[in-house]
């Protein structure tokens, strides 16, 4: 298992290299040029994985940045990814509650109420054709107006975007028991909530968890693009658009690999969430 995804991974980071040495070769070749001196292929792909602000950043350099970032700097620091991490996670935290308590509550109601399920499922549906860079500024400038800046803005952008997958899965998995096993509670004269509380919530556990893994990956891209249109002076969305601001490609990509270290992490925490969901039900993991 460990060697083909070694295999992978060194396949990716020679074409990265190669690519490196691709994309920006052209500044080099000048520069070397200007010089007035003798040079060849050795001293052109050193040139290319060793500039101050390259078009693609040779590997070794955003592991130096990444490095330095995190560990080179106090948290405190705004120079540190650690304390844009943190602003971020801050905003997919909250974003991802919204969404999950919005997507929980639409996917009951539709589930229990049949005018429900034919009128908004459609408009849910519907929801996530709008892109989020175009509904972003517009939902931080009318809850700017109301006088709701810093966290609310980003949280229900990112809300926006993790709720549907959780409203989704959840209407499939209260939707998931046999209608056997409802004749059966019918028989036993339960009651819609009893039904909802012993049947179909414990049904809609495995399809609620897959679900919340798409959701907090979303909702974390939801916080990032909202922390764009906002001006934010951190959080790793304004750490990218700095970097894209003064041409610094090196913090770009390191702040990027940020964003998928914290992605990682967070599905990651909703699986052990599972687990241990899974323990305390009695099942097998």
């Amino acid at each position: 298992m460990v060697l083909p995804v070694l295999t992978v991974l060194a396949v990716l980071l020679a074409v990265w290299y190669v690519a490196a040495v691709w994309l920006n070769a052209p500044q080099v070749t000048e520069q070397l040029n200007r010089g007035g001196t003798d040079w060849g292929v050795s001293r052109l792909v050193a040139g290319t994985w060793a500039m101050e602000r390259p078009v693609l950043p040779a590997p070794h350099q955003v592991a130096v940045e990444l490095y330095d970032s995190v560990f080179g700097r106090p948290v405190t620091s705004k120079r540190s990814l650690v304390y844009h991490a943190q602003v971020t996670l801050s905003a997919t935290v909250a974003g991802f509650a919204l969404g999950l308590a919005l997507g929980v509550l639409l996917a009951i109601g539709i589930v229990h109420v049949t005018v429900l399920d034919r009128s908004l499922m459609p408009w849910i549906i519907a929801s996530q054709t709008i892109p989020i860079l175009a509904i972003a500024p517009m939902i931080v400038v009318v809850l700017g107006n109301l006088g709701f800046t810093g966290l609310l803005p980003k949280a229900i952008i990112s809300g926006y975007l993790s709720f549907f997958p959780i409203a989704i899965g959840m209407v499939k998995g209260l939707r998931s028991p046999d209608p056997l096993q409802l004749d059966l509670m019918r028989t036993y004269s339960a009651t819609d909530a009893q039904t909802f509380a012993k049947l179909r919530w414990p049904s809609s556990m495995s399809f609620l968890f897959p679900s919340l893994k798409v959701a907090i990956a979303l909702s974390l891209v939801g916080a990032i693009v909202a922390e764009l249109p906002t001006g934010a002076q951190a959080g790793l969305g304004a750490r990218l658009l700095a970097g894209s601001y003064y041409g610094q490609t090196i913090q770009i990509w390191a702040a990027l690999f940020m964003s998928a270290f914290l992605a990682v992490a967070a599905v990651g925490a909703v699986g052990l969430a599972e687990r241990g969901l899974t323990r305390l039900r009695g099942g097998r993991l």
